[in-house]
């Protein structure tokens, strides 16, 4: 994975309740999201879950869930579909306004404090019908709230009209080696799910650091790491591949640990 390092001013990390909405929130209560419109989305979030990447641990986090999915959705048909786009890499991808983001559509995405569930049902999902990230504001309805991390993901969603998929895991492994994995940081003073995140994941965007590979840590929220695609799937490979790669990374220095130990044996 090739990347770069975003320069860390505050060294350190600001240690928050997970699971926290801090975003300003219009909710409606509403029926849920046709299942039909959650397949992708469904196995996904199944596979992370399998993973470890989203979920409960008793350990960690104070018990509470962690981790998050979500996909565009378009507020008219008259926009192209997205299977319909060129084949390109990141680096061609344009950038578009965060207001035309919002005019255009939505997302839909698991609801606050599901991660604990290894399988969601439609009425554990929202549809944020608006995210102004400047604003700290979301209008969303549905049969639950949306994630405590909605802003970030209207944040990302707003980059580029071609992004429609975005995953947000907790992974020790990757967020542990995001130096040596070269990955994209956001600063360690900025909070999870702040109109200050989602200005941090704008300026790594508009400095070319997300256009190799759609992957970032997130330097002040522990564990955290986000990945986005133009489809569920390209999204959820971005997130495996990191993955992969770390624990690559990890078993290579514990064989090396090993080596180490039984030198000093003899």
């Amino acid at each position: 994975m090739v990347g770069l390092t975003v320069s860390i001013k505050v060294n350190t990390i600001v240690h928050e309740k997970e699971g926290v909405i801090k975003y300003r929130l219009d909710f409606t209560s509403a029926g849920a999201v046709d299942e039909s419109a959650l397949t992708a989305l469904q196995q996904w979030r199944l596979t992370l879950y399998q993973l470890g990447l989203i979920g409960q641990d008793p350990e960690r986090y104070g018990g509470l869930g962690y981790g998050n999915i979500s996909q565009a959705v378009s507020s008219t048909s008259t926009h192209q579909s997205i299977d319909d786009l060129p084949e390109r890499s990141w680096s061609e991808v344009d950038s578009i306004s965060a207001d035309a983001v919002q005019t255009a559509r939505g997302f839909i995405i698991s609801g606050t404090q599901t991660g604990e569930l290894s399988e969601l049902t439609p009425e554990h999902y929202a549809l944020v019908k608006l995210c102004d990230p400047i604003e700290n504001h979301i209008i969303a309805q549905g049969p639950i709230k949306p994630s405590s991390e909605a802003l970030t993901h209207g944040a990302i969603y707003a980059l580029s009209p071609e992004i429609q998929a975005v995953i947000h895991v907790h992974s020790p492994e990757i967020w542990s080696l995001r130096d040596r994995l070269l990955m994209p940081v956001t600063p360690m003073d900025i909070p999870y799910g702040t109109p200050g995140m989602a200005q941090a994941v704008q300026q790594l965007w508009q400095s070319g650091q997300l256009k190799s590979a759609p992957v970032l840590a997130m330097g002040g929220h522990e564990d955290g790491i986000i990945s986005f695609g133009r489809n569920m799937a390209e999204a959820g490979m971005a997130m495996l591949n990191v993955f992969q790669w770390a624990r690559a990374l990890q078993l290579a220095d514990d064989a090396e640990a090993g080596r180490v130990e039984l030198s000093h044996g003899f």
